[in-house]
């Protein structure tokens, strides 16, 4: 019975009040997160109060940041945290350590104790970890250069949740404290950290090897799922959070060969429980204590966006970052942090924050956090602006003395990105020893990329100035490989105007961005999206043993096409039945013949391939020597290549001809349908076997 089952008709009355709103969030164009937000205030306690059991509402919404922070995990690596441990304990930890000691002088002026000013540095130090990460999955921009310096940030925030908690109760002067057994416990926790990743790196794989050799999809769900939350649970028990310990899980995971698999699979229950988090949240918000304090949590909400921007911009620029990108980190880390709760909870049961303090916290932390998507979104065009206008001086590696090599380049490449398309791209360069110069706004990549003797330098495509060091007016070839599509559209625009006739190459993700591109001057832009499909079709057409130059045809066709409707907003006419006509009349296929061919010895007059197939044996290739059009007494030896002319269905039938020396062909089963005339299983089989030796094509 429902009024038996409290959290079912919670849940229920939580996914039915979702759904409405996160439907006009939508429409509205509004991010996801805001509108499951609006839907905790309105059903929690201080409003319709539709929720009875909110205690294990908050357990499940820990299982969803877990579950978001294993993800995470498995999308990075060990290798790449390695990378960016410069960022992690050098960004991160300058920005807890000046946040808690800028709060703590703020805070002092206001009258409070050393203690209390102590505690507010630690609960406005954290962001919301949860919230950041998944308004950047959802932007698709976690890769990108502050997508990247957010997460190292976030994860140092993480670990610092521990010592904080542990220092409350020395805060509070609570008895039977100290600094040794703060110091106990974070070694302890050290010894559980090291002792996860050791496990992580040699038990779960083996074991994840015997689930998969089960063939069992549920079976491997549930293991996946256990891994996760277990080692959540684990992290938990010895006092760190749950969502750091599924995160280390994660990132042990994303060295597995099955980590793509385990990322589609645990996604579904993610998406469950993260949204039920971020109702949690909403829930947590009182609504007539907010109507009371009105003014002074818009006061405190407006000064912990201001600050804590003011104060991340600073430490993103001590970083060598550009003030773009600074300020776009600053904006999206901004807010306060789940775990923030979690400490003001115990602070408030330890004196160290007033009832009412609690609940200005509360609601100006929560409205905080509804802001961020608006926050993240906003950040790149605020950064671009404020760069541009105020052009700003910063210290710049890109124009050290590193950079002067570039004056003497002319007709050169310029690669902005040194991420895969960047690397590949250099290497060929380097290797057909064409000039090129990159630029990156990584400053661990550039330093990797320097020992490896790449020409690389550290520096914003987007500025001027970099752009003129660099030779924009002498180079011939810009490539834009980067994640960031605002610096894209940028970085083209600015191009384009110091070079006018510079051949300019982008990369995006969508097809949605190359009209904009091109509007902006673009010489060429790769989709993703688009090639990747283009690819897919390519690779499908070769199985059905359709010839090259036909694929090749249809790829170019289906390129111009697709462009010209973005350049022009319209769809070209295209030949009905053309690609019919193409199958039927230009297909063509080659055919290496191996010792035990059954054809062999024979003349084409006595093979008579074209009475019994249709198709034509147009040349034959012999120890290096090409036969046009050969005798009807020409005998077919082996090694012989024969280059066959007919239509697809014709070519079909020629190939199970020279292999079995027969037209005796299997009907089709209910495993594969068959395609002119020959099973398509088989057809692909014939259209790319060598008989002995060899390649088809």
């Amino acid at each position: 019975m429902p009024h038996d089952l409290p959290l079912f008709t919670d849940l229920l009355i939580l996914l039915v009040a979702s759904i409405p709103i996160a439907f006009l969030c939508h429409r509205l164009k509004l991010p996801a997160i805001v509108g499951f937000m609006v839907t905790g205030i309105l059903i929690g306690p201080s409003a319709l109060g539709l929720i009875r059991d909110t205690h294990a509402i908050e357990m499940l919404a820990e299982v969803g940041v877990a579950l978001l922070l294993f993800t995470i995990g498995l999308e990075f690596s060990l290798r790449r945290l390695m990378e960016m441990k410069r960022l992690v304990l050098g960004g991160g930890g300058l920005q807890v350590v000046i946040t808690v000691l800028a709060v703590l002088m703020v805070e002092k002026a206001f009258g409070r104790t050393t203690n209390q000013a102590l505690f507010y540095g630690f609960l406005l130090a954290l962001s919301s970890t949860a919230i950041v990460l998944k308004s950047y999955a959802d932007r698709l921009e976690i890769d990108t250069i502050y997508g990247r310096a957010s997460v190292g940030i976030l994860l140092f925030q993480d670990l610092c949740i521990v010592p904080m908690m542990l220092l409350v109760p020395i805060l509070s002067g609570q008895e039977g404290s100290s600094v040794l057994n703060v110091l106990f416990t974070l070694g302890k926790a050290g010894v559980v950290i090291v002792g996860i990743i050791l496990a992580a790196r040699t038990i779960v794989p083996f074991l994840l090897k015997q689930v998969v050799g089960m063939r069992s999809s549920e079976v491997f769900i549930i293991f996946v799922v256990l891994v996760s939350l277990g080692t959540a649970w684990l992290t938990s028990h010895f006092g760190l959070s749950m969502a750091l310990g599924a995160f280390i899980a994660g990132l042990v995971l994303s060295e597995s060969e099955y980590s793509h698999q385990i990322v589609s699979d645990i996604v579904p229950f993610r998406d469950v429980f993260n949204s039920i988090f971020f109702i949690s949240i909403g829930m947590l918000l009182s609504l007539p204590a907010l109507w009371e304090n009105l003014t002074v949590v818009l006061f405190w909400l407006s000064a912990i966006v201001l600050g804590k921007t003011l104060l991340i911009v600073l430490v993103a620029l001590a970083l060598r970052y550009t003030l773009r990108i600074a300020l776009t980190v600053g904006l999206g880390l901004a807010q306060v942090g789940e775990f923030s709760f979690i400490l003001a909870k115990v602070g408030n049961a330890q004196n160290l924050l007033s009832a009412a303090d609690y609940q200005v916290f509360l609601a100006a932390s929560i409205l905080s956090m509804i802001a961020t998507p608006f926050l993240i979104n906003a950040a790149p065009k605020i950064g671009m602006a404020l760069q541009s206008r105020l052009r700003f001086k910063q210290p710049d590696i890109a124009l050290d003395e590193q950079m002067t090599a570039a004056h003497s380049l002319s007709h050169h490449v310029i690669v902005v990105g040194y991420g895969m398309n960047g690397r590949n791209l250099s290497k060929v360069l380097h290797r057909l020893g064409v000039p090129y110069l990159v630029l990156e706004l990584n400053a661990e990549t550039v330093r990797h990329a320097r020992e490896q003797g790449v020409p690389i330098q550290y520096g914003d495509a987007g500025r001027r100035a970099v752009l003129e060091h660099c030779g924009i007016r002498e180079a011939a070839i810009l490539v834009l490989a980067i994640s960031d599509p605002l610096a894209t559209r940028h970085t083209v625009a600015l191009t384009r105007e110091l070079n006018p006739d510079l051949h300019i190459i982008v990369r995006t993700r969508y097809m949605a961005e190359v009209a904009g591109l091109f509007d902006l001057g673009a010489s060429e832009v790769i989709p993703e999206e688009y090639e990747t499909s283009v690819e897919i079709f390519s690779r499908v057409l070769k199985q059905y043993g359709i010839s090259r130059n036909v694929i090749e045809g249809e790829v170019e066709e289906i390129r111009k096409e697709g462009y010209e409707m973005l350049r022009s907003n319209s769809l070209p006419l295209v030949e009905k039945d053309r690609l019919a006509e193409a199958f039927a009349e230009t297909a063509t296929e080659t055919i290496f013949l191996g010792r035990e061919s059954p054809v062999l010895g024979k003349t084409l007059k006595e093979l008579d391939l074209r009475r019994q197939t249709g198709a034509t044996i147009t040349l034959v290739v012999r120890d290096g020597k090409m036969d046009i059009n050969p005798d009807p007494e020409f005998c077919l030896e082996a090694e012989d290549i024969l280059v066959l002319l007919g239509k697809a269905e014709q070519l079909a039938f020629a190939m199970t001809y020279l292999r079995e020396g027969s037209l005796n062909l299997p009907k089709a089963t209910g495993k594969f349908r068959a395609v002119s005339g020959v099973p398509a299983e088989e057809k692909s089989e014939q259209s790319t076997k060598v008989f002995e030796k060899g390649d088809s094509s």
